[in-house]
C-alpha cells in the first residue's frame, strides 16, 4: 500500500492505539494535519504550544498511557521544551512530534528552523530526525516503546516537511507495520537480582525501626497494590513523596503522609530516627533529603528503581537493586514470606519487636498534626488550607486533583486525603508554574467520567489560563480553583523568614486581572469567594456543573505561610513547625 509520509505518521499513531492527541498547526508539520480529517484520533487544539505539553502529561498521568503532542518547527518547537523537561524530570510516558523545515533546507537557518534535536537532548529520554519517509513506522513505533517502558519518559520526533508533503516526491513510501523493535543499546532490566531482593528480606526482619519511602516510580510501575501488601505483610509505615501521593492510602494506619521540605513532623522525623529506609521508585531528591550528610544518619538503604542511574546517585545504598517496581516488591514479599515460615517452623522469631517504634510514631502523629486556624469572626480572612479541606470534603472520593507550583501545590498536598492512586497530579521535579490548567484538560480528557479539579495559585494561574479557552471550546468541564493571596507566595515566603521581610517583586494584586471576569470570558462560569460562609455554596454549586469549565476565586489571607518547612540545605532534624509553635528538635 502507498500512502505519503504525513498518511503514514497518522497511521502509524493508530496503530499504537492513540486516541487523542494536543497540538497546533504551522507551515512545516502543515501537510500532516490534513490526514487527521479522515482519522479517528480526536485532535484538541491548544491555544499555546506549552499547553499541549502539559495536557499530553496530563493525560499520561491520570491514565498510565502515553501522551502525544504535535507541534510545528521553530517556536512551535521551542515552546514545548517545558514540558519535555517537565515530563522528563517527573518519568511520564510522552510522545511528541515537530515538524522541521524541508530536508534540503535544514541548516541554512530557514524561516522557522531551529534544531530542536539538538536543544531538547538532555531534556528527553530520546530523540531523533527522522530523514526518510520509509522510516516514519518503525521510528514512530520505537518511539513509544522508548517512551513507555523502562523508566518512563518524553521522546520527541523530528520530521522535515518534504517527507510528509504529499506534493513532495521524497514523501512517498510503502506502507508497513514493524512487529518488534530492534534497540540493541536499550534493555531495561525489569526483574531484580535474586541474591539482592534475598538480602533485602534479611534487612528487613531485622530492622527496629524500618520505613518504607515510596516515589512516583511506585504509579509509573502500577504498583500501588504490592506496596500496600508489602507494608501490611511486615507492618512497616510509609512515606509517600510529593510524587507518589496517592500510591498508598492516607487512610491506612500504616501510612506516614508526606515527607521532605513542606511534609508533616512524622514523615520527616520517620525517616531521620530510622534503622532501614526501604527506598521503592524514589530518587533521594533535595527537596526529600534536606542537607545530604545529616539525612537518615543511622539508616540502612535499600533502593529500588528501574533507571540505574538512580542507585548511589545520591545516597550510596546498602543493598541496590535495579528492576521495576511492581516485579521486585512481588518477589520481595515471596522472600520476607519464606523468612517468615522458616523462623515460625524453628520456633524463632520472624522480626523484632517494633512496638516501641509504632507508638513512637503515633505520638509524633498526635504531638505535631498539620495545623492551622480559620477563625470565623467577622473580618477573619480566608485560609487556603479550610478551601482545600472543603474542597476535598464536597467533591467525590475519587477527584483527580492536579495543582500549579508553589503554596498551594503543598497545601494541597497536605490536605488533601488520597486514598486511590493517580488521583494526583502536579509538577514535582522541575517545578513548573502554570502547570494545572493545561495538566487537569489533558486529566479530564484522559478520564472524562472522573470530577478534576485544579489547584492554582494567582501567579499560576496567569500563565497559562488561555488553555481554559480550549477547554471551553472543546466541552472538557474541568474545575479551577485559584488559592488567590494576590502574591507569588513560595517566594514571598522565602523573603519573609530568609530575607528580611526585603519583599522585591513578588506582589501581584488582588484586583487585576479580575479572575471572575476573566473566566466568564473564556467561555466558563466564574464565582468569587471572599468570606468562609461562601466556600462551600461554591463548591456544590461548581460540581454540579458539567457542561463546561469553572473557575472559583477564593480571595485567601495573603499572610499564611506554608510549615512545616525545611529550610534549603539544612538537616531535616531543624524543622520549623510553625510561626507560633518553633522549631521541632530532636
Amino acid at each position: 500500500m502507498k500512502l505519503n509520509g504525513g498518511q503514514a505518521l497518522i497511521k502509524s499513531l493508530e496503530m499504537e492505539g492513540v486516541e487523542v492527541m494536543f497540538g497546533l498547526p504551522g507551515g512545516a508539520i502543515l501537510p500532516v494535519y490534513d490526514p487527521i480529517i479522515d482519522s479517528p484520533i480526536r485532535h484538541i487544539l491548544v491555544r499555546h504550544e506549552q499547553g499541549a505539553g502539559h495536557m499530553a502529561e496530563g493525560y499520561a498521568h491520570a491514565t498510565g498511557r502515553p501522551g502525544v503532542a504535535m507541534v510545528t518547527s521553530g517556536p512551535g518547537a521551542t515552546n514545548i521544551v517545558t514540558p519535555l523537561a517537565d515530563a522528563m524530570m517527573d518519568s511520564i510516558p510522552m510522545v511528541v512530534i515537530t515538524g522541521q523545515v524541508p530536508s534540503a533546507a535544514i541548516g541554512t537557518d530557514a524561516f522557522q528552523e531551529c534544531d530542536i534535536i539538538g536543544v531538547t537532548r538532555s531534556v528527553t529520554k530520546h530523540n531523533e530526525l527522522i530523514t526518510s519517509a520509509q522510516d516514519i513506522p518503525r521510528v514512530i513505533h520505537e518511539a513509544f516503546h522508548i517512551a513507555t517502558t523502562g523508566r518512563p519518559g518524553p521522546v520527541l520526533v523530528d520530521i522535515p516537511k518534504d517527507i510528509v508533503d504529499p506534493n513532495n516526491p521524497n514523501s512517498a513510501m510503502d506502507w508497513y507495520w514493524p512487529d518488534s523493535v530492534d534497540l540493541p543499546g536499550y534493555k531495561p532490566t525489569v526483574k531484580g537480582h535474586p541474591r539482592m531482593i534475598r538480602e533485602a528480606a534479611k534487612l528487613i526482619s531485622e530492622a527496629q525501626r524500618p520505613v518504607i519511602y515510596a516515589g512516583g516510580g511506585i504509579l509509573k510501575a502500577r504498583a500501588a497494590e504490592a506496596l500496600r501488601e508489602l507494608a501490611e505483610l511486615t507492618g512497616i509505615s510509609v512515606v509517600t513523596t510529593l510524587m507518589a501521593r496517592g500510591a498508598f492510602p492516607d487512610s491506612h494506619p500504616l501510612c506516614l503522609g508526606m515527607p521532605g521540605m513542606h511534609g508533616n513532623y512524622t514523615a520527616i522525623t520517620s525517616m531521620q530516627q530510622s534503622d532501614l529506609l526501604i527506598a521503592l521508585g524514589s530518587r533521594f531528591d533535595d527537596r526529600v533529603t534536606g542537607k545530604v550528610g545529616a539525612f537518615a544518619p543511622g539508616a540502612k538503604i535499600i533502593h529500588v528503581d528501574v533507571d540505574p542511574a538512580e542507585l548511589g546517585k545520591v545516597r550510596r545504598p546498602d543493598v541496590p537493586i535495579v528492576g521495576d517496581c511492581k516485579a521486585v516488591i512481588e518477589e520481595l514479599i515471596k522472600e520476607v514470606r519464606q523468612l517468615q515460615a522458616t523462623a515460625a517452623e524453628s520456633g524463632g522469631i520472624a522480626q523484632p519487636d517494633r512496638a516501641p517504634w509504632d507508638a513512637q510514631l503515633k505520638q509524633w502523629q498526635a504531638q505535631f498534626p498539620l495545623h492551622y486556624d480559620q477563625g470565623w469572626n467577622e473580618g477573619d480572612a480566608l485560609k487556603p488550607q479550610f478551601c482545600i479541606e472543603m474542597l476535598r470534603d464536597n467533591s467525590p472520593e475519587d477527584t483527580i486533583v492536579v495543582s500549579g507550583v508553589g503554596q498551594h501545590q503543598m497545601w494541597s498536598s497536605q490536605f488533601w486525603r488520597f486514598n486511590h492512586p493517580y488521583t494526583w497530579i502536579n509538577s514535582g521535579g522541575l517545578g513548573t508554574m502554570g502547570f494545572a490548567v493545561p495538566a487537569a484538560v489533558g486529566a479530564k480528557v484522559g478520564m472524562p467520567g472522573r470530577t478534576v479539579w485544579a489547584i492554582d495559585g494567582d501567579g499560576c494561574f496567569q500563565m497559562t489560563a488561555q488553555e481554559l479557552v480550549t477547554a471551553s471550546a472543546e466541552r472538557i468541564p474541568v474545575k479551577v480553583a485559584i488559592l488567590n493571596n494576590a502574591y507569588l507566595g513560595m517566594v514571598r515566603q522565602w523573603q519573609e523568614l530568609f530575607y528580611e521581610e526585603r519583599y522585591s517583586e513578588v506582589y501581584l494584586s488582588p484586583d487585576l486581572p479580575d479572575y471572575k471576569m476573566w473566566a466568564e470570558a473564556m467561555g466558563c462560569v466564574g464565582m468569587r469567594v471572599e468570606h468562609p460562609d461562601e466556600v462551600v455554596p461554591a463548591i456544590e454549586k461548581a460540581n454540579s456543573i458539567d457542561d463546561r469549565p469553572v473557575v472559583i476565586d477564593f480571595r485567601v489571607d495573603w499572610t499564611e505561610k506554608v510549615y512545616p518547612m525545611v529550610a534549603a540545605g539544612t538537616s531535616n532534624d531543624n524543622v520549623i513547625l510553625g510561626p507560633e509553635m518553633g522549631e521541632g528538635g530532636h
